[in-house]
């Protein structure tokens, strides 16, 4: 299988099948509303933080097969993860979907697994605003402080 291919397989799969998909609810819980008119994307993302991990995330929405794959993905990666570790992530990420073109062919940090599949929207840049909706989000999420509603777009998302 080439890459092309088992990119095409993976997006699919969590686009179709996304893992996380649903709501947390609690005073506690971080929800963050993000979207993407160009493409239609939106994302409510739901995240519980720990006094230094992130302990649960989820997120429901509706968009194109790259913003829900990037969004299943991001949500298996992320959870359990130090803040710490999960900014990284989130930079690691951004630096691979943003970077060079001529690095979209590099094998990408062993970090990010499967998401590193996404390092070839950057040739296409209207799909980089899909492929990091969810991160955006998730940036976001890390900025407050204990539980509430935000938006991406209030704070120059």
């Amino acid at each position: 299988m080439n890459f092309d291919e088992l990119y095409q397989q993976v997006i699919l799969d969590h686009s179709k099948r996304p893992r996380n998909f649903g709501e947390l609810e609690g005073e506690e819980i971080v929800h963050v509303h993000g979207d993407n008119p160009s493409c239609g994307d939106e994302i409510f993302l739901h995240v519980k933080f720990g006094p230094e991990n992130v302990e649960e995330v989820k997120f429901t929405g509706h968009g194109c097969a790259i913003s829900q794959a990037s969004a299943s993905l991001m949500t298996l990666k992320l959870k359990g993860k130090k803040r710490e570790e999960a900014e990284a992530l989130l930079n690691q990420f951004h630096d691979r979907v943003t970077g060079p073109a001529a690095e979209s062919d590099q094998p990408g940090p062993k970090e990010l697994g499967d998401l590193n599949l996404f390092s070839g929207v950057r040739k296409f840049p209207q799909r980089v605003k899909c492929a990091m909706l969810a991160w955006r989000a998730f940036e976001q999420a890390l900025q407050e402080e204990g539980g509430g509603t935000v938006s991406t777009e209030e704070k120059g998302g």
